[in-house]
């Protein structure tokens, strides 16, 4: 993870053909004890060993078969499942998601809501689409303004019901929605970030409207919130992410007419907020959206709406300098209705088109270091979804 506090368990995976036990990720596992009898050869310091006969791909060791499973393709995996029940208690039990993190194997999808229908996964390997399953919130959720994280295999989607804020959370490996706790001060319009399997959630307004300088963490593993030290200064309609470890967040508004052009940096070791003047120079307005910002290989990039410019941040300088054009206009909706992210080596820009053939969601990436032509960025369409309509409700990547 980069720092002590929230390093990844070690798996237990050798030639001895085990699977560990206690993990929580392989809760599934021993919830199926019967299952699980028929299976396995014995029962050693806590751990199931598999016969001889208890091979998942025969001819295989287990540890050289999960290390094949585990380079499986993601979308594939409900394909596995089908095989048997073993292939699908080890895909349920998020097992081969912790090995994948073990070796460093990440796919990075991207999970969006364009149309009433809900939402949508796109896995831009593949160029394939999928449906997720319907939110089972009440109506005044399912209609509200909402934001989305992507942190661990989880989407968390925070809006309002009722009464008070709420937040649903998607999870990748059971592929199901389940209310998730709510922070210790719920809150929108807030800066996010995530890192590994822990998110940040920074400002934001409470539902009083009142402006936040407070700051929680989110665990993924554990699925609780921890209260963070305030910043120097509250501010709503601001961005967040990580950069060298740290979590930064710049822009915002303190109230209506009051915009914030200084940033700030936590540090998770030293837990410590600072301030950096003049870090993100250009002015929120109210009816502007947060600042789309993105971060590839630790290099901050923006998007400038005004001028529809892609922007790079030098943080020696706490300077920004002109990269090339973006292929949507941002301009136009000051901001709202696209989705500029990290998609793993690249920039990834989410937007609507209009074309002879009707409405569409085009997903273009750039690759930060790749040559420019005459001061153009070559942007790549790597995905289209049809009849989606041209405005981008929530966006959020996620890698696993």
């Amino acid at each position: 993870m980069g720092f002590e506090a929230h390093e990844t368990k070690k798996l237990n995976i050798s030639c001895s053909n085990r699977i560990n036990k206690s993990s929580p990720d392989c809760a599934h596992l021993e919830d199926n004890e019967q299952g699980l009898e028929m299976r396995s050869g014995g029962e050693e310091d806590g751990c199931y060993k598999l016969g001889s006969n208890d091979s998942l791909l025969p001819g295989l060791h287990n540890d050289v078969a999960l290390t094949c499973l585990a380079r499986t393709c993601r979308s594939d995996y409900a394909s596995l499942s089908c095989l048997n029940s073993r292939f699908n208690l080890l895909v349920k039990s998020g097992y081969l998601y912790e090995l994948r993190r073990h070796l460093g194997i990440i796919e990075h999808w991207v999970y969006m809501v364009a149309d009433p229908r809900g939402w949508e996964a796109f896995d831009p390997f593949r160029n394939k689409w999928f449906r997720l399953p319907k939110i089972p919130c009440d109506d005044c959720f399912n209609y509200a303004d909402k934001e989305s994280l992507a942190v661990g295999s989880e989407l968390l989607v925070f809006g309002r019901e009722l009464f008070d804020f709420a937040i649903w959370k998607y999870s990748l490996v059971g592929h199901n929605w389940a209310k998730c706790d709510v922070m210790n001060h719920p809150r929108c319009l807030f800066a996010s970030g995530s890192l590994g399997s822990i998110a940040i959630v920074a400002g934001g307004s409470d539902k009083n409207g009142n402006v936040l300088k407070s700051a929680e963490l989110y665990d993924s593993s554990t699925g609780r919130w921890e209260i963070l030290p305030n910043m120097h200064s509250p501010r709503r309609l601001c961005s967040g992410f990580f950069m060298h470890g740290k979590f930064y967040v710049i822009g915002g508004m303190t109230s209506v007419t009051d915009s914030l052009t200084c940033g700030e940096e936590f540090d998770l070791k030293t837990r410590k907020w600072r301030k950096i003047e003049g870090m993100y120079p250009n002015v929120n307005r109210a009816a502007q959206a947060p600042p789309l910002v993105a971060v590839v290989r630790d290099q901050l990039f923006a998007v400038e709406y005004l001028t529809n410019m892609v922007k790079k941040y030098d943080m020696e300088k706490n300077s920004w300098d002109v990269l090339g054009r973006l292929p949507v206009r941002a301009d136009s909706s000051n901001g709202w209705g696209l989705a500029f992210r990290s998609c793993g080596e690249r920039l990834l820009i989410v937007g609507g088109q209009r074309g002879p053939e009707g409405e569409a969601i085009v997903l273009s990436a750039w690759s930060p270091g790749s040559t420019m032509k005459d001061g153009t960025l070559d942007w790549q369409v790597v995905g289209v979804k049809e009849h989606s309509g041209v405005f981008v409700y929530n966006c959020a990547v996620m890698g696993c």
